[in-house]
């Protein structure tokens, strides 16, 4: 999953007492997700044994019956390097409590919302293999701590073949929690439908395995679904460092995008959007994609579900849930085939079952994946048939106008803007980030421009100015409405057309200086 962009918020973290402060009973609030256990674990297969209660229990201060915390998370398998079997940190997870105190990032106006009483009950489904224990511990404990008790009918966790079987099976000891383990590893997708098919409340909901869920982050996402069946909703996704565990709340006004070559991205609200939330931030956000690793929907829309937008269901993100997700820079285990093999496969099938004439687009961004065999989709293509649902040219139109579509027949609208060897680059920055020019190397990536009705595209950000100064140039969501953002062709230089300056590369970061069509810093060809 790809890391949101961040708001900073100060980071508070459990008080605690004791030489093994992490797993105190005498905090300062009670873990109670571990202490109303079963008195027996159930049998949900035969791949794995259930966890013994003596191995399980402990005696806390007060005289209940616990789940051994400490003895759990001590059990996991650990490496000189704590980054190497997870790509995070997870001796500073291991550290943590599983009912750490985490910051209430809401907006304000969340606190005021109401719900209806008689929301729906949800299955909450987490899949994971060869988690960190005290991440996985944490993620369950934060639902069940952090969700209304009669709203939760259980947790299903789906072992994808884990190394350890006592990894998930060790939970089963703690309340609504079901554990079912693969025989062997079958994948993200596989395993939450086996976690479905296994479910019995009317919402689904799945969480990635190293989450925590935030206050009253389930009430708004059943609700929403209450309403209408047919909408997937998920919560802002916020950000857990995968150095520190840090909990950091992230901005509220992004959506999830993706460009031809399929690739999820966030992207920024248009301005015009984010100033029409300023008034009800606790607005939902309709978003042409999620992430997919956070969200909830209804069970039966769930089994016959197509692609969501196209067959009369929508995609919405809800501002006051919030879930925070570690982020890491790369997965932390192999998967079958390879994951480039694997993310090639399910593009090139979703291209072809949804795209029509548009998944030339992504052949052409994707041109390997010709050689990817994507199987039979004769199952898909009939249920899209079934669900009469529309065609992926209404997607653009209606859901999704700002992904910029070039002509099927001539993809020579995209250019490389040329100073002599180099040529203008994002330099992998995003919104507000500056532009530089860099080494030109023919592939398109960061050095891929489109000329479109006066503003300079690189997909879904253009070039404007920064607000500070209103000299350099920096990245921004793009919006015909905003002047700082319209430039003019004259020749081989780039004119602002509101101020009587040009694009000068004289400097690491391109700015505006006075415009001079002898100056080879300000001389472009395209």
């Amino acid at each position: 999953m790809d890391r949101p962009v961040t708001i900073p918020r100060p980071h508070r973290r459990q008080a605690s007492s004791g030489s093994n402060s992490a797993y105190s009973l005498m905090s300062v609030e009670e873990n109670i997700a571990l202490r109303l256990i079963k008195q027996h674990a159930d049998v949900e297969d035969t791949e794995s044994s259930p966890a013994s209660p003596e191995d399980n229990y402990g005696t806390g201060s007060t005289g209940k019956t616990y789940f051994d915390e400490g003895g759990y998370v001590s059990g996991d398998k650990r490496d000189k390097d704590p980054y190497v079997r997870n790509r995070f940190n997870q001796a500073a997870s291991d550290i943590l409590p599983s009912n750490r105190a985490i910051p209430d990032t809401r907006n304000a106006m969340c606190r005021l919302k109401k719900y209806d009483e008689d929301l729906p009950e949800t299955s909450v489904i987490i899949t994971f293999h060869n988690e960190a224990r005290s991440t996985l511990l944490r993620t369950v404990v934060s639902v069940l701590n952090r969700s209304p008790e009669h709203l939760i009918k259980e947790i299903i966790l789906v072992d994808d073949f884990s190394d350890n079987p006592e990894d998930g099976a060790s939970l089963r000891a703690i309340r609504k929690v079901r554990v079912i383990r693969n025989s062997a590893r079958e994948g993200l997708m596989r395993s939450r439908v086996r976690g479905a098919d296994a479910a019995t409340a009317p919402v689904l909901t799945f969480l990635d395995s190293h989450v925590e869920c935030n206050v009253h982050w389930l009430e708004p996402l059943l609700q929403r679904i209450k309403e209408d069946p047919t909408r997937v909703v998920c919560p802002v996704i916020d950000v857990i460092s995968m150095d520190t565990f840090q909990y950091i709340g992230a901005s509220a006004d992004l959506r999830g995008g993706f460009d031809w070559n399929l690739v999820f991205k966030w992207e920024y609200l248009s301005h015009a959007e984010r100033s029409a939330r300023l008034s009800d931030p606790t607005q939902v956000i309709r978003t042409p994609m999620i992430a997919g690793g956070l969200f909830s929907m209804d069970r039966q829309y769930f089994n016959k579900l197509g692609k969501v937008w196209q067959c009369g269901g929508s995609l919405e993100i809800v501002p006051c849930s919030r879930v925070g997700h570690v982020f890491r820079k790369r997965h932390p285990y192999t998967f079958p085939g390879g994951s480039g093999a694997v993310f090639a496969r399910n593009t090139r099938r979703a291209a072809e079952v949804w795209m029509d004439d548009y998944k030339e687009l992504y052949y052409r961004s994707q041109p390997l994946a010709k050689q990817v065999d994507f199987g039979d989709i004769s199952e898909r293509v009939r249920l899209r048939e079934k669900l009469h649902c529309k065609p992926f040219r209404w997607f653009l139109k209606n859901v999704y106008p700002e992904l910029q579509v070039p002509t099927l027949e001539n993809s020579g609208d995209a250019h490389v803007i040329r100073q002599g060897p180099r040529c203008l680059d994002t330099m992998g920055h995003l919104v507000d980030g500056t532009l530089g020019m860099y080494p030109c190397h023919n592939t398109g990536g960061n050095q891929e421009w489109r000329f479109e009705n006066g503003l300079i595209r690189h997909h879904s950000l253009c070039i404007s100015l920064s607000p500070e100064d209103r000299v350099t140039a920096v990245l921004a969501a793009c919006d015909p409405t905003d002047d700082a953002q319209m430039w003019r062709r004259q020749g081989e230089i780039i004119r602002h057309a509101k101020l009587d300056a040009c694009l000068d590369a004289s400097r690491p970061a391109l700015y505006l200086d006075q415009c001079d069509q002898y100056k080879f810093s300000q001389q472009f060809s395209f």
